[in-house]
């Protein structure tokens, strides 16, 4: 499913499509539901916005996500404060996952009294990489990159340059805050919602469940592929396995009628379609990825079975977390080995088929 360059609704047959197909304007919101407002704060980069949404609690509002931390972000929030959100103060700011797109101005509505609500492990990542400045990347870090087969050229420019920091793009946090559990309901919007966690984009990613209205976040998305990536903090991790997982087990409680508010892109309804779509996909790409590993890869040398194209510039790194944890998926299943090069690097490789069992 995609949409035109006009932005219009088109339904190429999926049976998925966008309502809403114009989104608000910059500092502008727009109600798709009555006491549900949809707003957009730009990003600078490639994927350029994302959607956070102002739920009406009639003394107050509460938010879904915050945009990252930057001048523009705040100068945009507070246009957006004295007008669509008519001066009423935040009462409380939830957060789907910890992302900085998404917890960056947590803390700043946090400092003007706002209640911070979030899964308990989105926070403690949140908090533990605010605090975590590194100005040069860390040893592990750079192991990482190596196995991963990043050329010496590219490791060495990696050594040398500030990598990205949350501090950077996400407002300081106070501690104190409200832990979300799985199966809990919240009044928000003059709505009760159930709380459901998924994973692999995110640990323990919070969306809300209320009659056929869903709050996604970047589980739930139409269009585009949330990363799916593996980090040095945790090299060894399957991610695919628990996003396959997460996907599987909201199919059950998904219908066509739903209309979903994602954390970007446009709302959709075919969240059915949309979730089968979402596990097919990654199910070709592993695929395509073991016929590209019947010679040894590294992970760097993995991006066209698995992107359809090659990938370089800005987008490199996230499609090198996402290789990293396609072939940890695969490796976990034992459907490919790995040996390391002379160079360092993992050389990934697709494990024979078991001969069948004749009885002897």
């Amino acid at each position: 499913m995609t949409l035109p360059p006009d932005g219009r609704c088109v339904d190429r047959g999926a049976g998925i499509r966008h309502p809403f197909p114009d989104a608000p304007a910059e500092g502008a919101a727009l109600e798709i539901a009555p006491g549900i407002l949809w707003l957009r704060l730009p990003l600078p980069m490639a994927l350029d916005h994302v959607n956070v949404y102002a739920l009406d609690d009639g003394d107050g509002w509460t938010l879904i996500d915050t945009g990252w931390n930057s001048k523009r972000s705040r100068a945009i929030w507070q246009s957006l404060l004295d007008g669509p959100l008519q001066g009423r103060p935040v009462r409380r700011v939830i957060v789907t996952h910890h992302h900085p797109d998404h917890v960056g101005l947590a803390g700043w509505f946090q400092a003007q009294g706002a209640e911070l609500l979030m899964t308990r492990t989105a926070w403690l990542y949140a908090r533990m990489l605010v605090l975590d400045e590194q100005p040069t990347p860390t040893p592990q870090a750079m192991r990482f990159y190596q196995r991963a087969g990043l050329p010496a050229q590219m490791l060495a420019q990696r050594a040398t340059e500030r990598p990205f920091n949350f501090c950077d793009v996400v407002a300081p946090m106070p501690q104190g805050f409200t832990a979300l559990m799985e199966g809990g309901q919240i009044r928000m919007g003059g709505r009760d919602w159930t709380i459901r966690f998924g994973s692999g984009h995110a640990p323990d990613h919070a969306t809300f469940w209320s009659g056929d209205l869903i709050l996604g976040g970047d589980q739930l998305l139409p269009a585009i592929s949330a990363n799916i990536g593996v980090y040095p903090t945790e090299p060894e991790a399957d991610p695919l396995r628990d996003w396959l997982e997460s996907c599987r087990r909201f199919l059950p409680l998904a219908t066509d009628r739903q209309l979903v508010l994602p954390g970007h892109k446009t709302p959709f309804t075919g969240l059915p379609l949309r979730l089968r779509q979402m596990i097919d996909n990654h199910l070709s790409a592993l695929d395509r990825l073991l016929d590209h590993l019947s010679m040894p890869q590294t992970a760097a040398q993995c991006f066209v079975p698995l992107f359809k194209r090659d990938i370089t510039g800005p987008d490199h790194g996230m499609a090198l977390v996402e290789a990293v944890a396609h072939l940890n998926h695969l490796l976990q299943a034992g459907r490919v080995s790995r040996v390391l090069s002379a160079e360092g690097a993992w050389l990934w490789q697709r494990t024979p088929p078991v001969p069948p069992d004749c009885g002897h």
